[in-house]
């Protein structure tokens, strides 16, 4: 028997679930995510949520192609005017087709090349030279920490070898060890790069560029010029692109074994373990620890504080919020998602080595 939303002959849905999940998204977004971030988006997700209109285009959307970020990208890609809600449903009910087909096809795939300076304290405690593989690596902006220049406001400068870069990372040291993590921190020797990817980007093409700079939100000053910046970074030096779902068997391991043996291999996953159904989480967790029992690899991961199942030890809920800085499973830092700053707990224990 069916189970998804009931088509009308309008091309709407009936299901009165389907569209309260709708509404309920776009307001816990307004609400929580878009403040201090875009009052855009705010605007239009506060707009969506009261209007059943829009709940019902919205909800001819597959679920994992529906959220906000990513329906409010595709319609200023496709030429939605960046203007108040009511302009915004007025150009998105008249190209519901165009917006339905375009996030169908579509998937969130931010990649931001600030979370490197999260990143960063954790590789700077792992011995190079370093094989990095990314797991969701978009366009693969987070596998060149070597190529981008830092500033911590409360912790170090640095820069490449060879100078100041394009790129300049801005982000915050803070907390108790913030002066003693700022004295190991330093800009890893990669030598080798690669990423795994449902649908990898390219940074040269224009069209994936076009769609990677409306994944910036209206408001978020600098994001899309440091964007652009490392796009064309990647793109002059493009890393080895899987394209596979890491959390079946064998996909990660098989991108591992093409990475040079005289390096440490270390695995990345930036935000992308949410977006990962909890069986997949499980069997990915379980090909990274074999990798690091047989290859010595490092994983370095950036997930939110919540996801009990990758915790082991667990983590305390009354100390650990938020995203989780972890370097092999071992949290280290509460951090920005998106890299604005970090928050060092150095008496957690396994961050060295």
């Amino acid at each position: 028997m069916p189970t998804g939303p009931r088509p009308r002959h309008d091309g709407g849905v009936s299901d009165a679930d389907t569209l309260r999940e709708v509404a309920e998204r776009y307001r816990r977004f307004a609400e929580t995510e878009a403040p201090g971030r875009s009052a855009l988006y705010q605007a239009w997700a506060a707009g969506v949520a009261g209007d059943p209109a829009l709940q019902r285009l919205l909800a001819r959307i597959p679920p994992t192609r529906r959220q906000p970020p990513l329906v409010f990208a595709v319609t200023r890609l496709l030429g939605a005017p960046e203007e108040d809600y009511t302009a915004w449903a007025a150009w998105t009910t008249r190209h519901a087709q165009a917006v339905v087909e375009a996030c169908t096809r579509r998937s969130l795939q931010t990649n931001e090349p600030l979370r490197c300076a999260a990143l960063l304290p954790a590789l700077s405690a792992i011995s190079g030279p370093i094989a990095l593989l990314e797991v969701g690596a978009s366009a693969g902006l987070c596998l060149y920490p070597d190529r981008y220049s830092y500033r911590y406001a409360g912790g170090p400068a640095l820069d490449p070898v060879d100078g100041v870069s394009p790129v300049v990372l801005e982000s915050t040291l803070r907390g108790p060890a913030a002066a003693a993590v700022a004295e190991t921190m330093t800009v890893p020797e990669v030598v080798w790069r690669a990423g795994v990817d449902l649908s990898p980007l390219d940074a040269a093409d224009a069209d994936d560029r076009a769609f990677l700079a409306a994944l910036v939100w209206p408001g978020e000053t600098g994001r899309r010029e440091r964007l652009l910046a490392a796009l064309d970074i990647a793109a002059a030096d493009p890393p080895r692109m899987w394209r596979g779902d890491a959390s079946e068997p064998g996909v990660v391991a098989q991108a591992a074994a093409s990475a040079p043996a005289d390096a440490t291999l270390v695995i990345t996953t930036p935000g992308v373990l949410p977006h990962i159904p909890r069986e997949g989480r499980v069997r990915l967790r379980a090909e990274i620890d074999t990798l690091r029992a047989t290859a010595g690899a490092r994983w370095v991961s950036l997930t939110p504080a919540g996801m009990a199942d990758q915790w082991h030890p667990p983590l305390d809920p009354g100390r650990w919020s938020g995203f989780v800085l972890a370097l092999d499973g071992v949290g280290c830092a509460v951090v920005d998602p998106l890299g604005a700053f970090v928050e060092w707990r150095p008496e957690e224990p396994g961050i060295r080595g």
